[in-house]
């Protein structure tokens, strides 16, 4: 009698399309292990990614604002779960893998640093060799996590978590293999994570009184909609169609839709992302940052776990350290090692 697992990837062959990455065909895991009884292969990633340290340490880490106290900012947890609704709609409707889809769209952002892109600019600059967060998601996957074992997912979500950044002017559709993801469900992430975090970061920018609506581009918004639904569905619905009308050779939009979310993306990173009002608590990052790699490098035994130091070494071990921060442990811990604290006598007078 077939288990759960192969009827589910029998279905997977039943139902989905040609194009499909099928649990079957996945170019297989860094290290060869049994299956599991329940779960096909993607399926297995997308869990073992939920259920990770760093995924849950995104509840703390910037999206655009330092640590806002608004209950209804974004961060890189729900900026994730977004990219994920995206994606899976995208996935869905043009029968490719939603498994797959969901464990690329919830492992895309685990190697982002403490304060956002500025943590990442920060770390670029003290890292030998340098440092890009989709580098350190995969590391995190396939180092890290599980104490130095990481959590040996297959090639494909592998392969979707590296290439899913776009940068500042990078398009979410340009390139071929290896420049874009082998799969189609990889390169749907690429397109999900711009759509999600340009409509977003609106929403946030406006919230937070960096932006009125009346100051979005009128083009663009024009071409998308007014409101964050209506650009989500727009987006959504031409990706869709204009793929399967190009027999999904590969994740499409069409131009006049494309244009206006690039139009719309430079104008965030003009009023949003390098305003100075927003950007304003970042700037310090750079010395608490600057300031733990120091005492990281004077005293490694004392934050660094042997293990790591030994296999790679203090520069390797600190950066691990450091871009596996919250935003908040950061602060926290800068200011027990750097801050000064009035002294307190042993009757609890201050004195």
């Amino acid at each position: 009698m077939a288990s759960i697992r192969e009827q589910l990837e029998e279905r997977e062959r039943r139902t989905l399309a040609p194009q499909a990455a099928l649990s079957v065909t996945t170019r297989g895991r860094l290290r060869p292990e049994p299956e599991d009884e329940i779960r096909p292969a993607y399926q297995r990633d997308r869990d073992r990614i939920l259920h990770c340290k760093a995924f849950r340490r995104l509840k703390h880490k910037t999206q655009v604002f330092f640590a806002p106290t608004g209950d209804h900012y974004r961060t890189r947890l729900t900026h994730t779960l977004e990219v994920s609704q995206i994606a899976r709609s995208v996935a869905k409707a043009l029968a490719l893998n939603e498994d797959l889809t969901e464990a690329i769209a919830l492992g895309h952002d685990i190697g982002h640093t403490p304060f956002g892109h500025q943590g990442e600019r920060v770390l670029a600059k003290l890292v030998p060799g340098g440092f890009n967060h989709p580098e350190q998601s995969l590391r995190i996957v396939d180092v890290i996590e599980r104490d130095g074992d990481g959590l040996n997912l297959t090639f494909e979500v592998r392969d979707g978590i590296l290439r899913h950044s776009k940068g500042k002017k990078g398009s979410p559709l340009a390139g071929q293999v290896p420049a874009n993801a082998a799969s189609l469900e990889g390169q749907i992430v690429r397109v999900a994570d711009l759509m999600a975090y340009i409509n977003h970061d609106i929403d946030d920018a406006v919230r937070g009184g960096i932006l009125s609506p009346a100051e979005l581009p009128s083009e663009p918004i024009g071409v998308l909609g007014a409101t964050h639904s209506k650009r989500i569905g727009c987006l959504v619905g031409d990706v869709i169609t204009t793929t399967a009308a190009n027999g999904l050779s590969g994740i499409a939009m069409t131009e006049p839709v494309m244009g206006a979310l690039m139009a719309l993306r430079a104008f965030l990173f003009t009023h949003v992302y390098e305003n100075e009002l927003s950007t304003a608590e970042f700037k310090k990052s750079s010395g608490i940052l600057g300031g733990l790699w120091d005492k990281v490098h004077e005293q490694p035994e004392r934050f660094l776990e042997a293990r790591a130091l030994a296999r790679d070494g203090v520069d390797v071990a600190a950066c691990d350290f450091l871009a596996g921060m919250t935003d908040r442990y950061a602060v926290g811990l800068y200011e027990h090692l750097f801050i000064p604290k009035p002294w307190v006598d042993l009757a609890g007078r201050w004195e």
